[in-house]
């Protein structure tokens, strides 16, 4: 089934800007657990759009709320649709923030939720260059508004593992085999197959050195030509499908243990 923007539960039972104000005020506060999802705008190859890591963010929540029970006090916001993508500039379509407007954007929208007396947050990643950002601020946004803050990156949760290749679990980190399958499943005319190309980058056989261990700084023109690193040949909707449905509901328990912790149990003297 194809993905449509602003239908499932997602949108009509747990979307907050769908609130008027005094909604919003009797939202019980000591539990609700409200989410951001962080994505991008930037070049995915010559075969997807430059708007995959957020569409990526909006079909995986969509997905993850249909799994939620109706009651969850759980908000949905708006995503973020531009992220941090300076290793992409030059690449027609990127669209970028600075590390210092990111940051004051996120943490705006924190001390706004703050305001209005919510007490947690998460913010949910679906593009790499945020993931060091929004790390360190989650902290910040903790000493700043006393905000109980959590992380979630999707793509970090090993839900397309059964589906790909060693190698594309290994290098396959931007417009390859699982991001290509995701946004197929979700809409497939947005995707040109027949441009979709493969191209790994000859990285070295180290333990200090891998891609996924950040050991070296990189912006994409030095892994790749195509501004890919993947095989996005192997893509298909069957497996987008599935993948969704798999994220989907690792999301979901993901959601529902934050909204249920509480900070306090940290400290074994309370």
């Amino acid at each position: 089934m194809a993905y449509s923007r602003y239908t499932g539960k997602a949108w009509d039972r747990h979307f907050f800007p769908r609130l008027s104000k005094w909604e919003v005020a009797e939202v019980p506060k000591e539990d609700a657990l409200i989410v951001l999802p962080v994505g991008a705008v930037e070049q995915h190859g010559p075969h997807m759009p430059v708007f995959t890591d957020t569409l990526i963010s909006e079909v995986l929540l969509t997905e993850a709320f249909e799994q939620l029970p109706d009651d969850a006090n759980i908000w949905l916001l708006p995503a973020i649709p531009y992220g941090k993508s300076t290793e992409h500039l030059g690449h027609p379509g990127t669209i970028t923030l600075s590390a210092m407007t990111l940051m004051a954007v996120v943490m705006d929208i924190a001390k706004s939720l703050s305001r209005s007396g919510f007490r947690k947050l998460v913010l949910v990643n679906t593009h790499g260059g945020n993931t060091d950002l929004l790390n360190m601020m989650g902290r910040e946004i903790r000493i700043e508004t006393g905000l109980a803050v959590f992380r979630l990156d999707p793509g970090g949760l090993g839900g397309a593992d059964e589906w790909l290749t060693p190698l594309e679990k290994q290098a396959g980190i931007h417009a390859g085999d699982m991001e290509t399958s995701l946004v197929m499943s979700a809409l497939p005319h947005w995707v040109h197959m027949e441009m979709a190309p493969t191209e790994y980058p000859n990285y070295p056989e180290s333990r200090y050195l891998g891609l996924r261990n950040r050991a070296f700084a990189w912006v994409m023109d030095d892994l790749s030509e195509s501004g890919i690193s993947g095989d996005a040949t192997a893509a298909t909707t069957a497996k987008g499908q599935a993948m969704t449905i798999r994220y989907g509901a690792m999301i979901a328990e993901a959601l529902l243990e934050f909204q249920a912790f509480d900070m306090k149990t940290l400290r074994l003297d309370r």
